[in-house]
């Protein structure tokens, strides 16, 4: 699959988008948990960049918008794809993730908007991106579902929604069973994240008008598990 998809609608010089009530509610901070995980992913965020990296570029290469969407922003992984002067709209629900992420913006040249919030309610108005991106995002989220439809509410027609997530191994194998075995531990470390979730059923649910996808494997990975993994653009 190519990524080099036709702009959607209109340019990127497009007025931003105001943002809506915040529901804070769906923001956390786990403690110990929270600040593990703030800490593993900014400290192995090269490492894990360079994992998925066939992944990324095709997902995220040729972002054009002056304004991007990110789901679970996280502490900026993927900054690296964004133009420098791009304002960012950062969901990011968990607070220990936050500072790390402005530092990691601010050294991007990337315009931060955090919104601690969770994705089932992105507090942007209806059409008012032209890219959401999410990377390693949908398999930790209670409703996929839900964050699919406010992923395309708030995309204008046309626009992208690109992602990279490790998904359910294919058949029944030693694979799946052990993303089975390990899901309750695994979800509690990593703050809800389902190894062997069926993301691209639910990508092919959500009313998008074109999905792409590839299944491939994450290479140089020492995360066994979590190795399978997909890439796609899916377009409002």
């Amino acid at each position: 699959m190519s990524s080099a998809l036709p702009r959607p609608h209109g340019t990127p010089e497009r007025p931003a988008p105001r943002t809506t009530a915040i529901r804070t509610d769906l923001a956390f901070d786990h403690g110990a948990v929270s600040r593990f995980n703030a800490w593993f992913f900014s400290t192995f965020r090269g490492y894990l960049n360079h994992a998925a990296r066939h992944h990324k570029q095709s997902a995220f290469g040729g972002i054009e918008a002056d304004t991007v969407l990110e789901i679970g922003a996280g502490t900026g992984a993927n900054l690296g794809y964004l133009r420098p002067g791009t304002r960012l709209y950062a969901v990011e629900p968990s607070l220990r993730m936050h500072r790390r992420l402005e530092r990691a913006c601010e050294a991007a040249g990337v315009e931060a908007v955090v919104l601690p919030t969770g994705a089932e309610a992105i507090p942007l108005p209806d059409a008012g991106v032209d890219e959401v991106i999410c990377s390693l995002v949908l398999c930790t989220v209670d409703d996929p579902g839900k964050v699919l439809a406010e992923i395309r509410r708030v995309l204008r027609p046309g626009g992208r929604f690109r992602f990279v997530e490790h998904v359910a191994a294919p058949g029944r194998g030693v694979r799946y069973a052990v993303q089975r075995f390990i899901r309750r531990p695994w979800g509690y470390v990593f703050e809800g994240c389902d190894p062997g979730r069926h993301t691209l059923e639910a990508v092919a649910r959500a009313g998008f008008s074109e999905v792409r996808t590839e299944r491939r494997k994450l290479r140089d990975s020492l995360f066994w598990p979590v190795n399978t993994a997909v890439w796609g653009v899916a377009v409002r």
